[in-house]
């Protein structure tokens, strides 16, 4: 007799069911993108209005992201402790709030407070909706529904690039591009809460009665033939710990799960994020300081961001052909050589600009992969934390990179040799994965290092697996 967790991934795909999770899901990681974008067109437009240094002005993104890093640790823990639903509704809230705070910002110093607590709300988005998309997936279709994912992630930052370069005429535009984003993240809020709780979730925290009704449901709605199943003995709880003990003992779970599954997804996370958010962030400033008009500059931004819309969907073919350690290791090395080139033929500006929609199409290849496997290399009791924790590691660390970058990095070095530092980062963090984490493609969530017939062969008909 199978599990009710094989029941679920081995389910058809049906748009009515698993795609709206996936919509909605991926509606809230359009926000986390478009938040995260309108920082490099805040920086200049704050630096101005404010008379921010360049250092200052790194503080913009610095903000946010490190809010960012504080969330994505806080709602991974509470979506593995207290369940994938309620930290998927209260994120966007959360995000909102300290939104529409922010765009009537009467200081720098309140500006920069508020957008950290924006960046708590919103830096849950990304391991909560990985978390919960990944564990309503079937698994033969899982790497290109988490790949196809991070298809969201050029939506929202195109959407904040055309939206700034509208608004920039207008005086004080920064604090309408702040309030642009409130309204329709308040409708997603309210539209997220009629999704279930991840069955797999409920399995793993003893809610069997609650599991099978939601694992009945999707059998009913995809028209799978039903069978009986089984629902596994949840493990037995140990003394639960709260707030910062609690953060705490899921970072030493993951690290004991693992040491270097984990070492791999930090890596991974802390490298290849450096290199987009440090491009992300600046890109703006770096083509203004260039010679470019506000306007100018912004719209090339955009086109980085709009050809990531390509690289999504190249990953998405990719993702289960080739598997996902190829797609990474060869696209993101690739990224990271694209802005070296940049900024060697920064004084061409047609030149400059292809490299740029060329770092935006390789980057975005990369990273909805690089997402999909991480949250596919941990167990359900520990994906949304060690997901989170990735994602924390390299928030904290790409959140201090804006400030780096224009303070010291960019100004002592030069664009080429910082740019080159970090793509040897890259190289680094590719060489370790080749060697010390799995291939999760095929393979049954939970079940990634196991031995599992289907994952070597590609059949999915539960009847090849040998009992």
């Amino acid at each position: 007799m199978r599990t009710g967790d094989q029941i679920v991934q081995d389910l058809p795909w049906k748009w009515g069911v698993q795609g709206k999770i996936f919509i909605i899901g991926g509606l809230g990681y359009m926000f986390d993108a478009w938040d995260v974008a309108l920082n490099g067109f805040l920086t200049p437009l704050l630096g101005t209005e404010f008379g921010l240094s360049t250092g200052q002005r790194g503080l913009v993104a610095t903000a946010n992201l490190v809010g960012m890093a504080v969330g994505a640790v806080a709602w991974g823990t509470v979506a593995d402790r207290l369940g994938r639903k309620r930290a998927f509704s209260l994120t966007l809230l959360i995000f909102a709030l300290f939104s529409v705070l922010g765009a009537l910002s009467p200081s720098w110093e309140i500006f920069l407070a508020l957008r950290f607590l924006a960046g708590v709300g919103l830096g849950g988005c990304i391991p909560v909706d990985y978390a919960l998309v990944s564990e309503f997936s079937p698994r033969k279709q899982r790497g290109r529904v988490l790949a196809a994912m991070d298809g969201w992630w050029p939506i929202g930052t195109t959407l904040a690039g055309v939206t700034a370069t509208f608004l920039v005429p207008i005086p004080g535009s920064w604090r309408w591009m702040l309030a642009l984003m409130v309204l329709p993240a308040l409708l997603l809020f309210w539209v997220r809460r009629g999704i279930p709780e991840s069955p797999l979730y409920l399995v793993r925290t003893g809610r069997e009665a609650e599991a099978r009704e939601v694992i009945d449901d999707m059998v009913a709605r995809t028209g799978a033939p039903p069978e009986p199943y089984s629902i596994a003995a949840a493990p037995e709880a140990t003394g639960r710990k709260r707030g910062i003990a609690a953060a705490v003992e899921q970072l030493r779970r993951v690290w004991a799960f693992d040491p270097k599954i984990t070492g791999v997804a930090w890596a991974l996370f802390i490298s290849v994020m450096l290199v987009y958010y440090a491009a992300l962030s600046w890109m703006p400033s770096i083509l203004r300081a260039q010679g470019m008009g506000e306007v100018a500059a912004f719209a090339s931004t955009t086109i980085m961001n709009a050809v990531g819309i390509l690289g999504v969907l190249t990953s998405v073919l990719l993702v289960e052909v080739v598997g996902r350690k190829w797609v990474i290791g060869v696209s993101a090395p690739l990224a990271a050589l694209a802005l070296v080139v940049f900024a060697l033929v920064l004084g061409a500006p047609t030149a400059a600009v292809t490299m740029i929609a060329v770092f935006g199409f390789l980057s975005l290849t990369a990273i909805p992969v690089m997402y999909a496997y991480v949250s596919e290399l941990y167990p359900t009791e520990l994906r949304a934390s060690g997901f989170g924790w990735a994602s924390s590691s390299s928030r904290a660390v790409t959140g201090f990179a804006p400030l780096l970058f224009g303070s010291v990095l960019w100004p002592v070095l030069g664009l080429p040799l910082t740019f080159t530092v970090l793509g040897v980062l890259v190289v680094a963090a590719i060489v370790f994965m080749a060697v010390a984490a799995p291939e999760t493609r095929g393979r049954e969530l939970d079940n990634i290092t196991g031995t599992d017939e289907r994952a070597t062969t590609g059949d999915t008909n539960p009847a090849a697996v040998r009992s």
